[in-house]
């Protein structure tokens, strides 16, 4: 398994991902919410904060993130590859992306929601807080925060 920045000819096993996993992610429920995650995912694959993780030209897991906005967008790995440490790697690599001062926000799912479980566990084991309720696409969520090491 390798991972790496994403490219434009990812974008079909890419959105095959994205349909095995939709079932959980807020906006992503119909055909044409779909449509427009593929256009977003192309803009991030073009200015290269999309990342992959792939192996027999098969994505097994996938993270877009915004470095303006210091933000973990998207993230999702295959279900049969799941407890491979897939996701782990990918913001990994991610974080070598991100500039080093700057805290890294994230959603998921608040607490008590059984979609989130998996999640939230994930985040704070990558040393991610607890921040500020929000909603997004209809669904309350809430916000984790990876703060970085003030420099000087």
């Amino acid at each position: 398994m390798k991972i790496r920045l994403a490219c434009d000819r990812d974008i079909d096993a890419w959105m095959s991902l994205v349909k095995r996993v939709r079932d959980v992610f807020p906006g992503l429920e119909s055909d044409k919410a779909m449509s427009e995650h593929r256009a977003a995912v192309q803009r991030f694959i073009q200015q290269s904060p999309a990342v992959c993780a792939e192996e027999d030209r098969r994505i097994l897991g996938a993270l877009l993130f915004s470095k303006e906005n210091s933000m973990l967008c998207f993230l999702a790995v295959d279900p049969n590859c799941r407890r491979q440490h897939i996701g782990r790697e990918l913001v990994s690599f991610m974080l070598t992306q991100m500039d080093k001062v700057k805290h890294i926000t994230v959603t998921t799912y608040r607490e008590g929601d059984p979609n989130g479980i998996a999640a939230r566990a994930f985040y704070k084991s990558l040393g991610f807080s607890e921040g500020r309720m929000t909603e997004e696409f209809g669904c309350l969520v809430q916000e984790f925060i990876l703060k970085r090491p003030v420099i000087g």
